[in-house]
């Protein structure tokens, strides 16, 4: 059997954020592609694709790595990119003009980033976690949309579940108690966990609780004192940091009013 054929690393300046690796390219018999052992192919954007389309998105792809807490683009940088999360997890936000940060969400494996109608972003993008990403020229592939009507309904269909998630925030910090937040947040990330065929308990938590705290519009103080009052109902349990179990699903969508 035909080894596959090593990926290059391509050295990025000092001042780079993240490594990126070359496109995969064609050898004499077959197609060496990320896509054939990427864990997120099934709900990623590029999932419907036939082979020779998935060849063709493959050609102006390269693959990025970020190392923790580094950034992946700044608001208002040029928006010449747009990415693909394939492992690790993303934090999305804004700055305020007196520099206080609203997290606006958070992005797992299988999720686009950086889509817009703008030449800038419209938002910072930072790693939460050692992170890999796919990234297409934006640019190229808007021009291979036109050719690929089942990319550009994926891409559509994810830019509506942005929306609607952007709308559940909105009634999170509108009309929500902190304990209702809390209890909201923890139920999402586990039916996200769900989406991607993962178990939906216990719930792992990739952002620190500085984090969830600013997604949530809560202080820190706040958001430790929900979890230990949810612990103290046996409501859940405090695994580690990163980790939490629900004990009583029933009772938390009852205090999240219904999620």
């Amino acid at each position: 059997m035909t080894a596959p054929m090593p990926t290059n690393v391509v050295k990025m300046p000092r001042m780079s954020r993240f490594s990126v690796m070359a496109a995969p390219k064609r050898c004499a018999h077959q197609l060496v592609s990320p896509c054939n052992t990427c864990e997120v192919r099934d709900f990623a954007a590029c999932a419907p694709l036939s082979a020779d389309e998935q060849s063709r998105l493959v050609s102006i792809m390269s693959t990025v790595e970020v190392p923790a807490h580094q950034p992946i683009f700044e608001e208002a940088d040029p928006a010449d990119h747009v990415y693909n999360v394939t492992s690790g997890a993303v934090k999305i936000y804004k700055l305020l003009p007196d520099g206080r940060r609203q997290i606006t969400g958070f992005l797992l494996p299988g999720d686009f980033l950086g889509l817009t109608h703008k030449e800038a972003y419209a938002y910072s993008a930072e790693a939460l976690a050692p992170t890999k990403l796919c990234r297409f020229p934006r640019r190229k592939l808007e021009g291979l949309l036109d050719e690929m009507p089942k990319l550009e309904q994926r891409l559509l269909g994810m830019a509506s579940h942005e929306l609607a998630a952007a709308q559940d925030q909105m009634m999170l910090l509108g009309r929500k108690s902190a304990k209702e937040r809390v209890a909201s947040f923890l139920l999402m990330m586990s039916a996200a966990a769900v989406r991607r065929g993962k178990p939906a308990d216990p719930v792992a938590l990739p952002m620190n609780r500085s984090d969830i705290a600013d997604y949530l519009g809560l202080t820190i103080e706040t958001v430790s004192r929900t979890f230990t009052q949810l612990r103290t109902q046996k409501l859940i349990e405090l695994m580690d940091e990163k980790q939490i179990r629900l004990l009583n699903p029933e009772a938390l969508h009852e205090i999240a009013g219904g999620f």
